[in-house]
């Protein structure tokens, strides 16, 4: 019978010490601009980070003791002459090769609310905080305010292969891990890791989770979905099984739910931009089940806005006017502006499938308004897409469906100006759109040479939807061959390999 971690003061680990190097570089900005930053700064040396403000929050709390190589070559870009000591992490070889703590034997944290996971209040506002208490989450006094500073976990978390080798330590929670190798979250094979002792899921798993949603989600935004679909298989099937493991504290329990719904969200995603409706709404609805019995508003919200986004593009315009007005009563009191302004752009979608052109206005002009209210720490990492062009692209596609041709072209036109090349699918997304609606506005020849900009763009991404929309392309051109560039863009177009 297991011991209660009250028994032995003795094993319990210090706190981490604050990073108030790094915190002072950081200097007005707030977690989440920082984070932007730091992206920025990766992108310009061809590195690969998913840095948002719960992890800057992190770093300051010292919880991350030193960073993995991306972050420490993004870093050191950043700040040219110093070094990682400069910044107030310590030395490589301080966390290396040490015995990770087992999340078992660490005391339950006596100064956080137990609704929240210790990891996701360090000065980030994280999206996935559950609102199941009855106190305002707008107010900053309260003790439980979900951006709390002085909240910190009393473990120490290094992103280091400490964590790596920790997640293969156990069971049916490693089995189920396991799988999640072909995203380069865990080593070894399934079948050594069943050998192993079985005990419950802890941190370092819930954190493999999370891991792997944000690889998903990263691949998918350079490559597209159909590629991705299958493979994203076995780490859902492992995310629930880590559920069905258990976790040995609260905290981590409601993190290995929020994963698993997100982990859901993002399988289902990809089954949805690859012409799997079927298989979309599935998944959709078990992220919606799995935040339902979390309690997890956030997860709903998000749950609700893919739910809306899969119905407009299955024909169902009425369910999507119906599950973006949900996702909004979710997201309300999650103090997003940003959500609430993309949640209205799903909703004003619906409202141009039921060729409602006053409802789809009253939602665009309302997803504006939001929209202008600006980011905040309380936007959810998952809407790292939504910008400039995200918000161009989206109301270009309710005038499409409503029919006004040049308007939706003029919309695609500055998606396609603003859009980040890092996200090579909307990029690609966003021309298709601009070609179909300028061809079907009577202009072949700007059609034409839009459609093989996203030719070009076809070597890095696979996406069903793109494909699909320039087959629509294709067919309104036929009859405008002699047009000044159709018949070029037709005959590469039929050129391309017939998907399944």
């Amino acid at each position: 019978m297991a011991s209660s971690p009250m028994t032995s003061s003795s094993q319990s680990p210090r706190p981490p010490r604050p990073n108030l190097a790094f915190r002072r570089l950081r200097g007005q900005r707030s977690p989440g601009e920082f984070a932007a930053a730091v992206r920025r700064a990766a992108r310009e040396i061809e590195e690969q980070v998913s840095c948002d403000a719960r992890y800057i929050g992190r770093v300051e709390a010292g919880e991350i003791r030193c960073p993995n190589y991306a972050y420490e070559r993004v870093f050191l870009h950043m700040f040219p002459g110093r070094t990682l000591a400069d910044l107030g992490f310590v030395p490589r070889s301080a966390v290396r090769g040490r015995g990770a703590r087992n999340p078992e034997m660490a005391p339950a944290p006596h100064t956080t609310s137990p609704l929240y996971a210790p990891h996701e209040t360090d000065g980030a506002c994280a999206p996935y905080v559950a609102t199941h208490g009855t106190h305002d989450p707008h107010d900053p006094y309260h003790p439980y305010h979900p951006c709390d500073p002085h909240e910190i976990d009393d473990q120490n978390h290094e992103e280091s292969d400490v964590q790596r080798r920790a997640f293969m330590s156990g069971g049916t929670a490693t089995v189920a891990a396991a799988s999640l190798g072909p995203w380069g979250l865990a080593f070894g094979s399934a079948a050594a890791a069943a050998e192993r002792p079985v005990r419950r899921a802890g941190e370092a798993e819930a954190g493999a989770l999370e891991e792997a949603v944000r690889k998903i989600r990263l691949l998918d935004d350079r490559h597209g979905a159909d590629g991705l679909y299958r493979r994203a298989a076995a780490p859902l099937r492992s995310a629930y099984a880590l559920l069905d493991a258990g976790a040995a504290r609260q905290a981590t329990a409601e993190r290995l739910h929020t994963g698993a719904g997100e982990l859901a969200i993002s399988v289902g995603w990809l089954a949805h931009d690859s012409g799997r409706f079927d298989d979309a709404r599935s998944h959709y609805a078990e992220a919606l089940a799995t935040a339902r019995v979390a309690g997890d508003p956030a997860l709903e919200a998000h749950a609700f806005c893919n739910t809306s986004f899969l119905a407009r593009d299955a024909g169902r315009p009425r369910e999507a006017v119906r599950a973006a007005q949900a996702a909004q009563y979710a997201a309300r009191p999650l103090g997003s502006a940003r959500l609430l302004s993309l949640l209205s752009l799903r909703e004003a979608g619906g409202w141009a499938g039921l060729a409602d052109r006053t409802g789809c206005e009253q939602a665009l002009t309302r997803a504006k308004a939001l929209y202008g209210r600006g980011p905040c720490d309380a936007d959810p990492e998952w809407m790292s897409f939504y910008g400039d062009a995200e918000l161009a692209g989206l109301e270009a596609q309710c005038w499409s469906t409503l029919g006004d041709w040049p308007r939706a072209a003029h919309q695609a036109r500055r998606a396609t100006r603003l859009q980040d090349p890092h996200f090579t699918r909307n990029l690609a997304l966003y021309t298709a759109e601009l070609a179909d609606d300028l061809a079907r506005a009577g202009h072949p020849d700007e059609a034409a040479a839009a459609g093989l900009r996203v030719l070009d763009l076809l070597d890095e991404v696979q996406s069903s939807r793109v494909q699909t929309m320039l087959a629509g392309t294709a067919r309104v051109l036929l009859p405008h061959r002699r047009a000044s560039g159709v018949s070029d863009f037709l005959e590469r177009h039929g050129a391309l390999p017939r998907t399944a």
